[in-house]
C-alpha cells in the first residue's frame, strides 16, 4: 500500500484540468476498518495536505462521533476522495471532482484493504459511482433510504456547512441517520462487530 500511495502522489494525469498544481491527497492502510469515499479536496485541504482539514471535516467527525486522533489513524479510517486533487473554483463553488481518479486508482487501493467493514459514500458523486442505478431519484431520497445499502455502504450527504439548510429541512437526518451512523462506527472501532450484527434489527427493522 505504501508503494502504491507514493506512486499516486506523483500522478499528473489531470494536470491539464486543474487550476492549481496537482497534489493528490489520499490516506489508507491495508488495515483500515472503515473507508470514507468523499468528493475532492477543497482549497484549505490542498494547502495543508491533510484530508478533511476544514469545517466539512469537523462536521463529518461530529456525525461519526469520532475524535480527530481516530479519524486520522489510517489503521482505522481510509480517506479516499473521488478526485484526489483540488479541482478549482467554479461559478457556484468548487468544481466537481475530476473523473479520472476513481477508475484509475480506487480498485487498486481497495483491493489492498482486506478487512474493511464499512464504506461511507459521501455525496452524489461517490454514490452514483458505487451504487449506480441503485441510487434513488435524488440524494435526499438515497440518504433517507440508507438502510437499503447496509451493511456494506452507509450513504451520507456532504457535511459542508452549505448543507445546513438541507439538514434543517430534513429533520429525520438528525433524528435517525446520524444516531445510527454513530452506533455502527462505534461497533466497528470500539465494540465487537459480530455482536452488533446479531442485533441487526437495530438498523434493519
Amino acid at each position: 500500500m505504501k508503494e502504491l500511495l507514493k506512486f499516486i502522489q506523483k500522478c499528473t494525469v489531470c494536470t491539464h484540468k486543474l487550476q492549481l498544481d496537482p497534489r493528490p491527497i489520499v490516506k489508507a492502510s491495508i488495515k483500515s476498518k472503515i473507508i470514507i469515499i468523499g468528493q475532492a479536496p477543497g482549497s484549505i485541504v490542498h494547502n495543508t495536505g491533510v484530508p478533511w482539514d476544514d469545517k466539512s471535516g469537523e462536521n463529518l467527525r461530529s456525525w461519526m462521533g469520532i475524535s480527530g486522533k481516530d479519524f486520522y489513524d489510517v489503521n482505522k479510517i481510509a480517506l479516499i476522495p473521488m478526485g484526489f486533487c483540488y479541482p478549482g473554483k467554479g461559478k457556484t463553488g468548487d468544481l466537481p471532482p475530476t473523473t479520472e481518479c476513481a477508475p484509475l486508482w480506487h480498485k487498486q487501493i481497495l483491493d489492498k484493504i482486506k478487512d474493511a467493514e464499512l464504506i461511507l459514500l459521501i455525496g452524489k458523486y461517490a454514490q452514483d459511482y458505487y451504487l449506480g442505478k441503485n441510487t434513488e431519484q435524488t440524494l435526499t431520497k438515497t440518504v433517507k433510504n440508507y438502510k437499503k445499502y447496509l451493511p456494506k455502504y452507509f450513504v451520507l450527504p456532504h457535511p459542508s456547512p452549505r448543507n445546513n439548510i438541507w439538514q434543517a429541512r430534513n429533520e429525520w437526518f438528525k433524528m435517525d441517520v446520524k444516531p445510527q451512523l454513530k452506533e455502527i462506527i462505534k461497533s466497528i472501532l470500539y465494540i465487537n462487530l459480530s455482536f452488533y450484527f446479531k442485533n441487526a434489527t437495530i438498523f434493519f427493522p
